[in-house]
């Protein structure tokens, strides 16, 4: 059974697109983008703070986190590891939702994100007072929140899960017999109610990225390319999650990247993600699958205009500066840590 309700809209002309974004941020030469890199580590080294930083964020700070003893991954393992790592400051590079994850999992350590503009539109799109009208609906079901949602919906959630180990936790539930409210991605929760068969309601919310990846358009696509294989992420529209080969997590689609023999391979997730595809397949070509294109119709054009705000230039104010830091109000961050840390006891359990 799937249950359909409006959640709040976000107006296309108040979300800015990536084009916009990008324009707005500083370049470099190279002598001074080499500069700043040391300048950001010594910075990171002082303050003992640890940069754990998005798949989807700009290069330069996916090879900061890795240069500097920091973190490159899913959103699950960046909880995971900012919770583990003895570090007193976590600087999250990545989407509002994220700082929050973190703070939640570590009220003793300072978090700061380079902005904090960065939102999430399955975030925006299911504000707490609305998802807990539409929970007080189903009384009976076990909820399970993506981890692209606010400290106040993952209060109220039983499940907090991230895409590499929602399908493992809903098929958990539904071998206890146990009927599933799933919010916000809409996309997600159909392919994984497809997969599971699980008696599941869904919140209809979508990624502003995922969500304009066009069937017909990555039709022609394969066309042109028939020896590629097609990488596409669960957020994205049915019809599209049809004609892959591999749909999964980020993490299962870069480990896809490395494994299958195709020398090509069509991506459906924010292009971000070719940075670490091409430094574990180096000899391969990645081809970002169709949106409406650039002047069309697509405010992302496979790439979050919210990721893209995140840059050298403000890690590097963030970290001379202190703004920018992350607060949770205790009670919610209690009630939150709750459904967070049986995601990451269950992720723990699958691998021992």
């Amino acid at each position: 059974m799937t249950a359909i309700l409006n959640p709040k809209i976000i107006p296309l002309n108040e979300v800015p697109t990536t084009a916009e974004v990008c324009a707005t941020q500083p370049h470099y030469s190279a002598t001074e983008h080499q500069d700043r890199m040391a300048y950001a580590k010594r910075l990171l080294k002082q303050q003992d703070a640890v940069l754990v930083a998005h798949y989807y964020v700009s290069e330069d700070l996916q090879q900061l986190a890795e240069e500097s003893g920091g973190y490159v991954s899913d959103s699950l393992d960046m909880a995971r590891f900012g919770h583990e790592h003895p570090a007193t400051t976590l600087v999250v590079a990545g989407v509002r939702f994220m700082g929050e994850t973190a703070k939640i999992l570590n009220p003793e350590k300072r978090v700061l994100m380079p902005t904090l503009q960065a939102e999430c539109s399955l975030d925006l799109g299911c504000p707490a007072d609305e998802f807990n009208a539409f929970c007080d609906q189903y009384p009976d079901h076990e909820i399970v929140v993506y981890s692209n949602t606010s400290a106040e919906v993952k209060a109220r959630a039983d499940w907090v899960v991230t895409s590499s180990i929602a399908l493992k936790v809903v098929s958990h539930l539904m071998d206890q017999d146990k009927k599933v409210l799933w919010a916000p991605d809409k996309h997600l929760g159909r392919y994984i109610q497809r997969v599971t068969g699980a008696d599941m309601v869904l919140w209809q919310g979508s990624c502003i990225v995922h969500d304009e990846f066009k069937f017909r358009g990555l039709k022609q696509l394969i066309s042109m390319h028939p020896d590629a294989a097609v990488l596409v992420h669960p957020e994205s529209p049915e019809e599209v999650i049809e004609l892959a080969d591999v749909v999964g997590s980020t993490t299962t689609l870069i480990n896809a990247a490395r494994d299958l023999p195709n020398k090509e391979l069509i991506v459906g997730t924010d292009k971000g993600i070719f940075y670490k595809m091409q430094q574990i397949a180096p000899g391969k070509t990645f081809i970002e699958a169709p949106t409406g294109g650039e002047g069309a119709t697509c405010r992302s054009c496979a790439h979050c205009p919210w990721m893209a705000m995140n840059g050298l230039h403000n890690l590097i104010q963030v970290l001379e500066t202190g703004e920018n830091e992350i607060h949770v109000e205790e009670a919610i961050r209690i009630k939150a840590l709750r459904s967070t840390q049986r995601m990451l006891d269950f992720a723990r359990q699958q691998t021992e």
